[in-house]
């Protein structure tokens, strides 16, 4: 279940992974942490962003947006410059990649990364296109 968050908690997570994210993605969030949307294929369970709050919202968002691009890192063919906020819940992500002129600027468009292949499609616009 997905519940609100303050911004300052995005922000702690954009200078932990050295990115903006995108201002409709932050909007989506500030009002949803998380929740789901689906694709023409698929489900996706989007990341949280780490609600430090009190304990109950620790518990409910600790597979968040960091601890998961830090995994999905560790996969030899995960764009490098990629940010996971989404899973399928069988190995797929959801992802972020920089602009074209700024790298530390997430662009708004969404890409579905394959772990079978490592191959990054783009699927949406935003994230707008995508909420359930």
């Amino acid at each position: 279940m997905a519940f609100p968050i303050e911004e300052k908690y995005i922000a702690e997570a954009e200078r932990e992974l050295g990115v903006k994210f995108p201002p409709i993605f932050i909007e989506k969030m500030k009002g949803q942490n998380g929740g789901e949307i689906e694709t023409d294929d698929d489900t996706y369970t989007l990341y949280p962003f780490f609600d430090k709050t009190d304990v109950k919202k620790i518990k409910r968002t600790a597979n968040h947006i960091i601890l998961e691009t830090k995994n999905a890192k560790e996969w030899d063919n995960f764009p490098s410059t990629g940010i996971a906020i989404g899973d399928n819940g069988f190995g797929d992500k959801l992802v972020l990649l920089p602009t074209a002129d700024d790298p530390s600027k997430l662009s708004d468009q969404i890409y579905i990364w394959s772990h079978e292949t490592g191959e990054t499609a783009a699927i949406a616009n935003d994230v707008n296109e995508l909420v359930k």
